[in-house]
């Protein structure tokens, strides 16, 4: 058999390198610039480019404007539902109202429980008046008016009280009681417009007229020429307690407006 012959190889070996050291005034020279005889100084004008230059001072960043801020921000609290005010500022030894939250419907057993722990701990200096914000309604069931009271915000009871530490701890482990109302772990005392604004409608002698039915409802006419006719509710205006109902006519509908206490639910 023949020997396989090894094929030749078809690159070109390369000889040593050159010696690529080279010394700092002639990599200076190779770069263009310029090195003064029997002198340390290398002349570096024309070695940059001008606008390379001002491009670089352009970037130089100028100082910012001096900024003020405030040595006292202002302190905005916000009362959280239900009476959206805007916190009042108290001293220590100031009474305030405060809100506290409880389960709805439970609001006058909340405060007969507050008011026995009270008396009990000797707290009568510190925590003055617990009230549950309510109404004298009147509304139509079964053909017969009736006057009930209503809570203006179900859930929520008012506290007249000093805040401490001690009178806190009174209230916020009253059973029923789940927490007080504010920013945070803070209470959050009421305006006093807020408070006589409430108080001012709890005195009302005149009982609201409360509507006892909703938009889309079948109703019932109980007085007036329309009597005893069965319609759907149209519109609902609060402020002049009236309500629109829409009633059938030999195939028609015919809007008639009547106040709250003329109509029942069906």
């Amino acid at each position: 058999m023949e020997e396989e012959q090894a094929p030749e190889e078809s690159e070109e070996v390369l000889g040593p390198l050159p010696d690529m050291n080279l010394s700092a005034d002639a990599i200076f020279e190779r770069l263009g610039a310029e090195v003064v005889a029997d002198s340390d100084d290398i002349n570096l004008e024309g070695f940059f480019k001008e606008d390379d230059v001002e491009a670089e001072n352009e970037q130089t960043p100028e100082l910012l404007p001096e900024v003020t801020f405030d040595t006292e921000p202002e302190d905005v609290g916000v009362l959280p539902d239900p009476f959206e005010d805007e916190e009042e500022e108290i001293k220590p030894e100031e009474r305030a109202w405060f809100i506290i939250h409880c389960y709805s419907g439970y609001e006058h057993k909340v405060r007969h429980n507050l008011e026995l722990r009270i008396e009990s701990m000797a707290m009568q200096d510190f925590i003055f008046q617990v009230v549950v914000p309510t109404v004298q309604e009147i509304e139509l069931r079964d053909g017969k008016r009736r006057t009930v009271e209503r809570c203006l915000y179900p859930g929520y009871l008012m506290v007249q009280m000093l805040l401490s530490d001690d009178s806190w701890y009174v209230v916020r482990n009253t059973p029923g009681v789940t927490g007080f109302v504010g920013m945070g772990n803070r209470p959050t005392p009421l305006r006093s417009e807020a408070v006589q604004r409430i108080l001012r409608r709890m005195e009302s002698t005149a009982p609201e007229v409360r509507a006892t039915f909703k938009q889309g409802q079948k109703v019932r006419i109980v007085e007036g020429p329309f009597a005893d006719f069965i319609g759907v509710v149209d519109d609902i205006d609060e402020e002049r307690t009236k309500v629109r109902i829409l009633v059938s006519f030999f195939g028609r509908e015919t809007p008639v407006e009547l106040d709250f206490l003329q109509v029942e639910r069906s």
